[in-house]
Parts: C-alpha cells; structure tokens; sequence
C-alpha cells in the first residue's frame, strides 16, 4: 500500500497529506502512506517506502522517550490488530500505529537548536526569531547559543503561522504552555544528543501533544524526516543553507520547474524519487542504526 487504503470496516477520523487515521472505537488506527506534499500540495507520484521510515522512526523515538513525556503508541504489531483488520495485515505491516485517542492541542510545539526556514528569515529581516530577540552577526544555519521554542498555530491544510510564546499563553494558558514548552525542550535535547552520536545534527524539529483524562501526551510523530530538519555533521557548514535528510530534492526540482505551487502538480521523474527515498531510508540507518528492510 502506497497511496489509499479503503478499510470500509470503520469510519475514517482524518485523511492528511500524508497519514490516513481510523476510528476503532477506543483507540485509533494510523496508517503513514508513501504520498508525499510540497508546499503544501500532495504530489502525483509516491515515494517508495516513506510511510515505514515516518512509522519505525516515530516508534523508535516513541519507545525510547517515554520516560520524558508519555505519548499514543499501543502497538505496532499485526497481531494487535483487531481481527477483522488482519485481512489487511500485508498492506499495513511496518507502516500502522495502533494509537490512544486524544483531545489533540492545536500548536505546533517547535524547537530550533539551529538558524535555518522560517526562522533564518525572520531573523535576517528584523533580529528575532518568533518575536525572541536573538544575537547580532549570525549566519544562516547557524548554532543557537541554545535551542528555543517557536510556537505555531496547527493548520489542517496550507501554512502553519509562526506565533509568539505570549500568543500561545492566551491559546491555551500560561501551565499547558509551560508543561508543553518543557516537554518539546527535553525531547529535543534527547534527539539532538542521540543524533550527534550518530553523526547527525537535529537543525529543528516540531511536536503535537494532545490530551488524555487531562495528562498532556506526544501524538501524531516524533523526529521523522517530515517533522525535522536532519543534517550531515561532517558536512556541516554554516553561512548557507544545508543539505538535509528529507525531501529536499522534490522541492528543489519542483522549483526548478517554474512551477506556481497550485494543483495539479508536475509528475517528478524517476531519479528524483529515488534520491529523496534514499534520503529517507538512511536518515532512519544513520539514527538507528538499521536497514529498514531488516527493521
């Protein structure tokens, strides 16, 4: 399964760019298919074996963050599937999370240890970043002298908007937004440490959190190459933008194509999807230390 999966057997919850979610009554079922978007328009063509890379990684972390915040994972495995999904087990297999349902929180939970996106932008044009004054005199994709948080509001199609921590006070309150500040502060500091050990740099990186009998959990996916910008140390140069483990290379020939970023999008070439699924399939070697087919 590459691109839609049809489970009559239950209600679809939501359909993204990327992941198709359904309800099982009491928890849900998440499937990370091989579409891919860019900016913000879903692509004719999949990219061969994305939605296993988005889904080990994602229990990877899960797995082993857990003690720092809790998150929805249940299972990953076929055999805890419900009986009527086994007929799909083939097509789901390394790809679906059995989840808990939550009462999701509408922000986008940021954390920048480096100058790069969005945030490189802003800071050129006026110093700061997410209205947080930084340092004169750095360069694009530079080191911060430590990881901030930059919030932004949760949009279920087009941009997310950059909001400052004082907005996202009057959003969802001065605690939840301490608690979530706190939380996306540690799991990233745990990422970026483990990724350094493994010759990667965790430029930046977005969580969600959402709520379950009033405890603050991660949802959705954790340090994946849609969620983050993963760089090669050795590589590593600041001053420049960087080349990163993600899908790059789409966007990098979408754009060489002239084209005006509106539906339908350009069909891409064979040898663009094969650079961008090599990039996703080693970023999940170099930080786990595995091949995905022996995951």
């Amino acid at each position: 399964m590459t691109d839609v999966l049809d489970i009559p057997e239950f209600p679809l919850f939501r359909r993204g760019k990327v992941r198709d979610t359904w309800d099982l009554g009491d928890q849900l079922l998440m499937v990370a298919t091989d579409r891919i978007s860019a900016f913000d328009v879903i692509l004719p063509e999949p990219i061969p074996g994305k939605g296993r890379v988005l889904t080990s990684l994602s229990a990877f972390w899960f797995r082993r963050t857990a003690e720092i915040a809790p998150n929805h994972l249940l299972s990953t495995d076929v055999v805890d599937l419900p009986p009527v999904l086994q007929r799909y087990a083939d097509a789901l297999r390394g790809r679906f999370m059995l989840v808990k349902k939550a009462q999701r929180i509408d922000i986008e939970c940021v954390v920048r240890g480096y100058l790069s996106g969005s945030a490189w932008v802003e800071y050129r044009d006026r110093g700061t970043v997410c209205e947080q004054a930084l340092p004169a005199g750095l360069v694009e994709s530079a080191k911060l002298p430590e990881p901030i948080f930059t919030p932004a509001t949760k949009a279920d199609s087009g941009h997310d908007e950059n909001i400052s921590i004082a907005t996202m006070q009057t959003l969802v309150g001065r605690e939840k937004t301490e608690r979530l500040v706190d939380l996306s502060l540690r799991l990233y500091d745990f990422g970026a440490r483990h990724a350094e050990q493994h010759g990667m740099i965790v430029a930046d990186t977005k969580f969600e959190f959402g709520e379950v009998d009033g405890q603050v959990i991660v949802i959705d996916e954790m340090l994946t190459p849609d969620s983050s910008r993963f760089w090669d140390m050795s590589s590593y140069s600041p001053g420049g933008p960087q080349e990163s483990f993600d899908k790059q290379p789409v966007r990098d020939w979408l754009t060489a194509q002239g084209w005006n970023r509106k539906p339908p999008a350009p069909h891409l070439p064979p040898e663009i999807i094969e650079q961008t699924g090599w990039r996703y399939r080693e970023a999940y070697r170099r930080l786990t230390g595995k091949d995905l087919n022996s995951a």
